[in-house]
């Protein structure tokens, strides 16, 4: 419940008025259904027995009624159509707000990073959970108050011919209406939330199946991929037929309130008819005002079966609407450093074993670093603990900011440009050329008919994978960040390529400091100092003038 609470409270904070005026309207149009229902069929009652004599059809007035009845028709269509904008309005910019919040806080680094694992968990968290969100104001909130209104305009209104009568009318439909869709919830809960889970599941095995088609055809594992999906389809439709069950169930009881409070109330007025309290008319009015009443209930329905899927998602997500996104604080490093590592431990969340271990390290600023070490020795958490993706558990640890550039060509579906401004969104044009010309990538770019508003597919396609690599070093050289981080960036290129974009990042380096883990003696080149990291420790720390360094450099791959 407390979920709920928080998530109400951020419609309440953002759109508080438009949803306050978004319920009045919904009242009023449920309020204006209902009078134009009873109004209608008593003016139509009240002509029939005007018109038994000449003289009380001579006298009745059919032009007030007439009016009323337009008028109600009129302001029931002005406010469901008010309703429906408001409503929707209020609760579309709180859910777009809510989602920026989600993907700010994912965004961070401790988040990220368990999110690169499981990247269809944040695609279900912004698209599934957010949605079934928007279900706690439009499909419980407003359609709860509404029937409530809608039962307390009927006391109101009948309390004038009988209060007896009137109280039944209101508190009988309250009751039962409420019990019927509090039912449903609770019977619904279960299957909602297994419902959710399966669609996730269904969404997610697909998502893996297409994307990694290509390796579990080599693996002969397509097939069973296949049959995961089609038993995550199979537990959706179950908890499909479940709820449409429980659906069903919920909508005949709904449904049945209006002709067993009909018949009840018929037999109620017609005593009072029969001891001449009130006339026919009236006695119609109020049959039908009792009736119209009774509709705004069977929209709560819709709510009960969605009631436990909107709250799974609001436990999922109100913890994170709670925190504020908080990056890994790192310490300035002493002046003349780059970074300053004092017996650093790193741990990987789960692992048993520390991934890097009373690691000292200094980097003087401005040099070009080459950190070199065999696969699994620690270079890439070396470099994510500076980038501040992750926190040492133990050690004193200081750095200047550090801009990341991974192995992987992190691209989007996006123009050039918009690729380029996500290191610096201020950034101008000049700034954007010159930053393709000191990666190899300007001339090409510009030999394009759109130049720097050309649209790339997602990850970059469009774009060769030499190309892909040269607009990532681009990016990265037009950040502000005094120092560099590159994952061996020239791996799978071809050795023209390589070279290339290997000296074009030692022109370009501007007084900055570089730090470069690789398994390549082309970056070693260029560098005034290599580092060398196994099994989590610093193993060597020479200059490029000690004869340790080309001893090192020889051992490394050469193409």
């Amino acid at each position: 419940m407390r979920s709920l609470l928080v998530v109400l409270r951020r419609f309440l904070k953002e759109k508080r008025l438009a949803m306050a005026m978004g319920f009045l309207l919904a009242a009023l149009t449920a309020i204006a259904g209902i009078a134009l229902l009873s109004l209608s069929g008593w003016f139509i009652t009240a002509t029939a027995f005007a018109g038994l004599t000449s003289a009380t059809a001579l006298a009745f007035d059919v032009f007030a009624p007439s009016a009323g009845i337009r008028f109600l028709a009129l302001f029931r269509t002005a406010a469901r159509y008010g309703e429906r904008v408001v409503t929707h309005d209020a609760t579309l910019s709180v859910l777009a707000g809510m989602r920026e919040t989600l993907f700010r806080t994912f965004a961070t680094a401790r988040s990220a990073r368990a999110l690169a694992l499981r990247p269809a968990r944040l695609l279900f968290r912004l698209t599934l959970d957010v949605d079934a969100l928007d279900g706690l104001y439009l499909r419980l909130l407003v359609p709860a108050g509404v029937a409530l209104a809608s039962a307390l305009f009927a006391v109101l209104s009948l309390a004038f011919i009988d209060g007896r009568v009137a109280l039944a009318v209101g508190l009988f439909p309250i009751l039962p209406g409420f019990g019927i869709a509090a039912i449903a919830a609770l019977k619904a809960e279960k299957p909602a939330r297994l419902r959710a889970a399966a669609l996730e599941a269904v969404r997610g095995r697909v998502i893996d199946m297409i994307a990694g088609a290509t390796d579990l055809l080599m693996a002969v594992r397509l097939e069973a991929s296949r049959a995961n999906v089609e038993a995550a389809e199979t537990r959706l439709a179950e908890t499909d037929d479940r709820l449409n069950r429980i659906e069903t169930m919920a909508g005949f009881g709904l449904a049945a309130l209006a002709p067993v409070i009909g018949g009840c109330l018929l037999v109620a007025l017609a005593l009072l008819v029969e001891t001449d309290v009130i006339g026919v008319p009236i006695a119609a009015f109020a049959l039908l005002l009792a009736l119209a009443a009774m509709e705004p209930f069977t929209a709560l329905k819709r709510g009960a079966l969605e009631a436990g899927r909107i709250l799974a998602a609001a436990r999922r997500i109100a913890p994170r609407l709670e925190e504020s996104p908080q990056e890994i604080a790192i310490a300035p490093p002493p002046p003349g450093l780059a970074l300053l590592a004092e017996n650093i431990t790193v741990r990987h969340p789960g692992a048993s074993h520390p991934a890097l271990s009373g690691l000292s390290l200094e980097i003087p600023a401005g040099e070009i670093v080459a950190l070199t070490g065999p696969s699994g020795a620690g270079k890439s958490t070396l470099l994510a603990l500076i980038s501040g993706e992750i926190e040492a558990e133990a050690g004193h640890f200081a750095t200047q900011p550090a801009s990341l550039l991974t192995q992987h060509v992190e691209l989007f579906a996006d123009t050039l440009s918009g690729n380029l401004r996500l290191a610096k969104p201020q950034a101008s044009e000049a700034e954007l050329w010159a930053a393709l010309e000191a990666a190899g990538l300007a001339e090409t770019v510009k030999a394009l008919p759109q130049g720097l508003e050309t649209w790339l597919g997602e990850g970059g396609s469009g774009l060769s994978g030499g190309e892909r690599r040269r607009l990532s070093l681009a990016r990265l050289l037009l950040t502000d960040a005094p120092l560099l981080l590159l994952d061996e960036p020239t791996e799978a290129l071809d050795a023209e390529t390589a070279r290339d974009i290997v000296a074009r990042l030692a022109a370009a380096r501007a007084g900055r400091t570089i730090l470069i883990a690789t398994h390549s003696a082309r970056e070693v080149e260029i560098s005034d100092r290599i580092l060398v990291v196994d099994n989590g420790q610093l193993r060597g720390n020479f200059k490029c003038m000690e004869s340790a360094f080309t001893e090192v450099a020889s051992g490394l791959r050469k193409r």
